[in-house]
């Protein structure tokens, strides 16, 4: 089988079609989060009951009546969570990780600190608890309010992303043009917008404001839970421990995190920047949201059943994930499952014209590639 060289990365042209389904994904977004939370807040999480609703007196009066508000003091949190939050990723210390090559033969330098910055906010925010100064519900008695401010925050850094590309992009070689104004700004123009040398705005925003915001949120609605209940039910404890492991691993492994395609593929667009700071906190809790409201009580069988499938699918995810990023980082010289890596060995050109390759795996827990890849290489 013949050997082929591909350049990566994202067409660099966007028809009238893929203009207008951007269109429509950055206009509809917004919608789709304020009417998850209309359910959620006015309709008992019924999406049917909320139809009705629309259908009977009219969508324009539903949101008139129903949608979130701004508020003065979720304006100020939230201004405030983002500031310190920022200062935590500038000066916390942290070991300096390596992402992937980029196209234009960039290999960027991240000060990964997000462990020690999630420890850190966790920590406060409890001892600010114990002596009284916040309401650990203060988050989800707040939260319609910090859903306007989110959204407002996320258009507005999406159009500063997109402006940046512009006048002064980090890495213009790095940067991908479609020729329609609305495809680049939803996908985004520059692939690591930076603010001088290693303030990194996609790793900041993907990483902090949201991954560490997500386990407040669960901490808050659990409270929130007990305060109107009087105890907290099996259902949400085993949820808040799902997304808890999530993010821990998150930060355990966020050296590995850099080659992923978020941060090694995916430019800083509205995709990604409006998405990690209101799609995330606002869709990834909606679980919490909703048992904090209706407790659910599960059985010993239910629980077993669920920590069962939710601890073997994410063991799954993790050992697929691990075996991965060891092929490559060994170069292929390690075994899996005591059996010797199979993989392909993919040839890639960056913008230099330089020639580089990457390891694809398709033995342990990756699937066989639908061709013959022996003939290309198994090692």
């Amino acid at each position: 089988m013949g050997q082929r060289t591909l350049r990566w990365g994202r067409k660099t042209e966007a028809t009238w079609c893929t203009a207008f389904a951007s269109l429509a994904i950055v206009v509809l977004c917004p919608v789709w989060i304020i009417t998850n939370w209309i359910a959620v807040e006015h309709f008992n999480g019924s999406l049917q009951d909320m139809l009705s609703t629309a259908l009977t007196n009219g969508p324009i009066s539903l949101a008139v009546h129903f949608s979130p508000r701004p508020s003065t003091a979720a304006l100020l949190g939230y201004g405030a969570w983002i500031v310190f939050q920022a200062a935590l990723f500038t000066w916390l210390p942290g070991p300096i990780s390596l992402g992937q090559l980029t196209p234009a033969g960039n290999l960027l330098k991240y000060r990964t600190n997000g462990l020690l910055a999630w420890s850190v906010t966790l920590a406060i925010e409890l001892l600010a608890a114990v002596f009284g100064i916040i309401d650990l519900a203060v988050i989800a008695n707040h939260w319609e309010g910090l859903l306007v401010v989110a959204n407002a925050y996320g258009a507005l850094l999406s159009v500063f992303c997109l402006i940046k590309a512009h006048l002064s992009p980090s890495h213009p070689g790095d940067r991908k043009f479609s020729g329609s104004l609305i495809f680049d700004f939803f996908v985004g123009i520059e692939l690591n917008p930076r603010i001088g040398q290693m303030w990194d705005l996609k790793l900041f925003h993907n990483g902090r404001p949201g991954i560490i915001a997500w386990t407040l949120i669960d901490l808050s609605y659990t409270v929130s839970q007990y305060h109107h209940h009087g105890s907290i039910s099996n259902s949400m404890l085993i949820v808040d421990l799902f997304h808890l492991i999530y993010v821990v691993d998150f930060f355990l492994n966020e050296d590995w995190y850099l080659r992923t395609i978020d941060m090694a593929h995916d430019h800083f667009g509205f995709y990604l920047a409006w998405g990690s700071v209101v799609v995330l906190p606002a869709t990834y809790t909606v679980q919490v949201q909703y048992l904090a409201r209706n407790p659910v009580l599960l059985s010993p069988t239910q629980v077993l059943a669920v920590l069962t499938l939710g601890l073997g699918g994410y063991a799954l995810f993790r050992s697929a994930n691990y075996q991965k990023d060891l092929v490559r980082s060994k170069n292929g010289e390690c075994k899996i499952w005591g059996r010797q890596a199979e993989f392909i060995r993919c040839i890639y050109t960056t913008e230099d014209g330089r020639s580089h390759e990457s390891l694809l795996l398709f033995s342990g827990t990756s699937p066989d590639p639908p061709f013959n890849s022996k003939k290309l290489h198994k090692s």
